[in-house]
């Protein structure tokens, strides 16, 4: 798998669930703190679109938040 990266805020639960999901898959991410990092918080919301965290990335392709992820694999576990 591309490498995976997560946006995140270390109080928000949906990225606890989001990282839980990849846990539980096997796959490793980098996590990014958006908290208290304008810079980071800013690249996120480029290269996504969107305000809200958890904000997935798998390489290039954006997947989306919490709710995206979940669908993603419900998906590939359809195909």
């Amino acid at each position: 798998m591309k490498n995976v990266t997560i946006y995140s805020k270390d109080y928000c639960p949906y990225c606890r669930g989001a990282k839980q999901i990849l846990h539980k898959k096997g796959i490793q991410f980098t996590e990014v703190d958006v908290e208290f990092d304008n810079q980071k918080r800013d690249e996120m919301i480029e290269r996504s679109g969107r305000f809200t965290v958890p904000q997935i990335f798998f390489g290039d392709k954006h997947i989306g938040g919490y709710d995206d992820l979940v669908k993603y694999f419900s998906r590939r576990k359809a195909a």
